[in-house]
């Protein structure tokens, strides 16, 4: 009987240090990681799920998307992202907590990073759609010019013009950034689309609302005006391709009310995080207004952000 007790003395112990181990890894991680080609954001987010161990990863661009395999060998974390098809090659990365960061590595063999995790900012009680004071408009595009922008990708062309007081894209051209960063703020934007096209309005230059040609569509995480993979609108308030349509949108902390023809999408919605072609990771700093060029071919008339002061 003693042995018995020992037994399970000792299995009852390594069952709460494999659960200790587990809890290190827990929650949301802002991850930078750098490659053959430079820097670039991750995330992840480790949970539990009908009782067993899940994963969510943003691999840079794209969606969330739940982890093909995850688990805890020791002390290191160790999971496969979901492929991208079939003949995709299996990449597997691992991780461990060192300083209260998530400092890992992987990849599939032929491209391999390594990256460090940190925590989201601890987020303060915001609401979007309250009373807010605000100060003066800054008018990112001025229906002349695009002093106001920059690109992207420093070694493509801009592929962007000014004509007939819009500014517009030739299809897969740059992504512009605006010049001035902001933090918390108002931003209201006038556009059209060609049909079938596709852009998006990035705040603060990590969260992407979908821009997209699909009125009369049901609303989804991946349609017009989503925080892009995370959060679908509220309905579908799509005008057809060629129309000009509106959008406001107001953003405090990790907070997002969102407005498109006069419908609101999005009512103090959660920002889960980063989504897929953000700048960076680091949540807690200000940051620019993105604009997508890469897609297809989209008109803006009117880009105006007005911060909210305090």
């Amino acid at each position: 009987s003693l042995l018995w007790l020992f037994a399970l003395s000792f299995c009852c112990g390594l069952q709460s240090v494999a659960a200790q181990s587990e809890q290190a890894f827990m929650g949301k991680w802002d991850i930078t990681a750098t490659g053959p080609k430079g820097s670039f954001p991750l995330w992840l987010e480790v949970k539990t799920e009908d009782g067993k161990l899940a994963g969510y990863f943003l691999n840079h661009t794209g969606s969330v998307l739940k982890v093909a395999e995850i688990s805890v060998e020791g002390s290191e974390l160790v999971f496969s992202p979901a492929r991208g098809g079939s003949s995709a090659p299996k990449a597997v990365h691992r991780a461990k907590v060192t300083g209260g960061k998530l400092v890992g590595a992987g990849g599939n063999g032929t491209v391999n990073v390594e990256w460090v995790g940190v925590r989201p900012p601890k987020w303060g009680s915001y609401n979007a759609s309250g009373n807010h004071k605000f100060g003066a408009p800054v008018e990112l595009f001025d229906s002349k010019g695009m002093d106001n922008w920059e690109v992207q990708y420093k070694d493509r062309p801009l592929g962007w013009s000014v004509a007939d007081g819009a500014m517009t894209n030739e299809a897969k051209a740059n992504n512009i950034i605006s010049k001035q960063q902001f933090k918390d703020f108002k931003i209201q934007a006038e556009y059209k689309l060609e049909a079938k096209s596709n852009s998006g309005i990035y705040l603060r230059g990590r969260y992407e609302l979908q821009v997209l040609d699909d009125a009369g569509k049901e609303a989804e995480s991946h349609g017009h005006m989503a925080i892009y993979s995370r959060t679908k609108p509220l309905t579908n308030a799509s005008l057809a391709a060629g129309e000009w349509q509106m959008m406001e949108a107001i953003i405090v902390g990790n907070r997002v009310t969102v407005r498109l023809n006069g419908k609101t999408l999005h009512d103090n919605a959660l920002i889960e995080g980063i989504t897929g072609g953000a700048l960076n990771s680091d949540e807690a700093a200000p940051g620019p207004i993105m604009l997508q060029g890469d897609h297809g071919k989209v008109w803006f008339r009117k880009v105006t952000v007005t911060p909210i002061v305090r």
